[in-house]
C-alpha cells in the first residue's frame, strides 16, 4: 500500500474552512476514510490590543491554504481537485508535491506515531485538553489519525468524543 504524506491544496481566499468541510463530507459519502486521513486549516494564536483591552484570537497562518493527510492516487486527486473552492495542489502544473519532514516540523504536525497500551473496550482517562479527568470506555480506534473515540455524558446523553492518543491512558 502507497504511503500517506501531507499535500497543500490552494483556495480561494477566506473559503478555507468551507473547503475543509466540504472535503470532510466527501470523504465520509465516498467511503475514502482509508486513503484521505486528515485537512487541516493551520491556525495561529494572535492577541490584539484594541482600546487598552487585550484580545487573543485565532488567525489562519495561511491564508488560501489547506493541508491534507492523504494517499496520492487518481480517487483521492479527483475529489480534492474537484472539491467547491479548491484552485489546485501546491507543485508543478497539476502533479502534487507532499511536504518534507522539515517543512512539516514548524507547522506543528507530528510524524512519530504514539504507540498505546489499550485496546477497545478498555477503560481510560483522559489526561488533558478539554475533556480532562473524563473516563470512558474505548468504542474506536483510529490508529492513522492517532485518535480514540469514547462515550462522554452531554447534556444527559451519550455522545461519542474523538480524542488523541497523547491526551488518554489506561486505568
Amino acid at each position: 500500500m502507497a504511503e500517506a504524506s501531507w499535500y497543500v491544496v490552494h483556495t480561494y481566499s477566506g473559503y478555507e474552512n468551507k473547503v475543509k468541510a466540504n472535503i470532510d463530507k466527501a470523504i465520509e459519502n465516498r467511503h475514502l476514510e482509508d486513503q484521505i486521513f486528515e485537512v487541516r486549516v493551520p491556525m495561529q494564536d494572535v492577541v490584539e490590543i484594541k482600546n487598552g483591552a487585550r484580545k487573543s484570537s485565532q488567525k489562519k497562518l495561511f491564508p488560501g491554504y489547506v493541508l491534507i493527510n492523504m494517499i496520492m492516487n487518481d480517487d483521492t486527486w479527483f475529489v480534492v481537485r474537484n472539491t467547491r473552492g479548491v484552485t489546485g495542489f501546491v507543485g508543478p502544473g497539476s502533479k502534487p508535491v507532499p511536504l518534507t519532514e522539515a517543512e512539516m516540523k514548524p507547522l506543528g504536525i507530528k510524524v512519530d506515531d504514539i504507540v498505546v497500551d489499550f485496546k477497545e473496550g478498555d477503560t481510560i482517562s483522559v489526561i488533558g485538553g478539554v475533556w480532562k479527568d473524563t473516563v470512558g470506555i474505548v468504542q474506536a480506534m483510529n490508529q492513522s489519525k492517532q485518535t480514540v473515540t469514547i462515550n462522554v455524558e452531554l447534556f444527559g446523553r451519550e455522545t461519542p468524543v474523538e480524542i488523541s492518543f497523547a491526551e488518554v491512558q489506561k486505568l
